[in-house]
């Protein structure tokens, strides 16, 4: 597990290049936020995290539980979803909004359009709303 990366993957490459080019300015993993998110936006008040459906126990396609070590899998996989949960409680205490873009939106058989993908995104930064989730179709 570790050549695992936790920062830097491929989706959320992918949303900064394209929110950058629309003109958004954010920052990256700030340590001092609970669950060091993916892009922070100062400005807007919200910050945004590329989870991956494996790791956070997403209900797509893309997550199966691993045939071995079954205890260890579902204890650790679980424990990232319930972090998550705090993690979002936390940032929602602290008066930040907070954004969920799943890797299914991105990649996979129910993928969306990056333009749609980032579309939402851009559209949930100007408004007021306090959550949103993008996952596949």
């Amino acid at each position: 597990m570790a050549g695992i990366k936790g920062k830097n993957t491929s989706p959320e490459l992918a949303l900064r290049r394209g929110l950058h080019a629309r003109g958004l300015r954010f920052r990256l993993h700030r340590r001092d936020l609970p669950g060091a998110p993916d892009l922070i936006f100062p400005a807007r008040r919200a910050v945004m995290f590329a989870h991956g459906c494996f790791w956070h126990q997403h209900d797509c396609h893309l997550f199966k539980w691993p045939s071995t070590r079954p205890r260890f899998w579902r204890n650790k996989i679980g424990q990232n979803a319930s972090r998550d949960e705090a993690v979002k409680q936390e940032l929602a205490a602290q008066g930040w909004r907070v954004g969920v873009v799943w890797e299914c939106a991105l990649k996979g058989r129910t993928r969306r359009s990056l333009d749609d993908v980032l579309s939402e995104c851009a559209d949930w930064l100007a408004s007021d709303r306090e959550w949103m989730e993008i996952s596949g179709e």
